[in-house]
């Protein structure tokens, strides 16, 4: 997962709203949402490669969310990041305890920005930092730097979602994920890979035939327990398929 803009508002009608865009190789094998065959309560893409998955949500109300940290020469852990929001979503952990306890063992995986939350709290943590932060009610954007680095591409995601929230609803969350205007030259950051590769990571939504976006993903939690979600999947050549997931209300 490479860009997720979400609103935290726990004492809303909607109390999250995530858009997020899945960026990785068309190579690496994936499976698009759905309840696991294993964890029927877990609700998430899944990496065939590594195994893990980037993002996900329990019918209990439990949420994750990861992207890496673009730091080119940065060592490989020798685990997968993918299991950290699995574990996370396994687990009965509290967000806090559950980061807590990740923070003394976060130096097995590359560098990773996670995400981690339930119906009363949210939780943020950077690797490199290693300080959890529970995050406050607002509209906020991450990438594969930290939490609201102002790189182009998340302030017009971030702003495109803030604007949204009077009628959130999939398909607008869905419209601001899909624009591919890259950022123009003097604003692109400088993270250490090619020129032409920045320009390329720049847009919301990346199109390539190697590399881009795989999957978009719209999330609305409701106050009475119920979960709208929508993927759209993508290949080099463009859309693959679209999986609706609806969860009723709970008593």
């Amino acid at each position: 997962m490479c860009l997720i803009v979400f609103a935290w508002r726990p004492d809303h009608a909607q109390p999250l709203v995530v858009a997020a865009n899945r960026d990785e190789f068309h190579a690496r094998p994936s499976l698009p949402l759905d309840c696991w065959e294993d964890a029927p309560w877990i609700i998430g893409g899944r990496d065939l490669q590594a195994g893990g998955t980037w993002m996900g949500v329990t019918a209990r109300g439990r949420f994750a969310a990861l992207t890496n940290i673009r730091a080119p020469g940065q060592a490989i852990g020798p685990r997968s990041r993918g299991e950290l929001p699995e574990q996370y979503l396994r687990g009965n952990l509290p967000p806090a305890d559950y980061l807590a306890e990740l923070v003394e063992r976060r130096g097995d995986y590359a560098g990773f920005n996670l995400l981690v939350g339930d119906r009363r709290a949210l939780w943020y943590l950077n690797s490199h930092d290693g300080q959890p932060q529970a995050l406050q009610p607002g509209v906020y954007g991450l990438s594969n730097a930290g939490l609201d680095t102002p790189w182009p591409k998340l302030r017009k995601a971030r702003a495109a979602l803030a604007d949204a929230l009077d009628q959130a609803e999939p398909e607008r969350l869905l419209a601001l994920l899909a624009d591919a205007e890259p950022a123009a030259e003097h604003e692109l950051p400088q993270t250490g890979v090619p020129l032409e590769w920045e320009r390329r990571l720049s847009s919301v939504f990346i199109a390539s035939a190697e590399y881009g976006t795989r999957a978009s993903t719209a999330l609305i939690r409701h106050a009475d327990g119920s979960l709208d979600i929508v993927e759209r999947s993508f290949g080099p050549d463009g859309p693959l398929n679209e999986v609706r997931y609806r969860q009723p209300p709970r008593d």
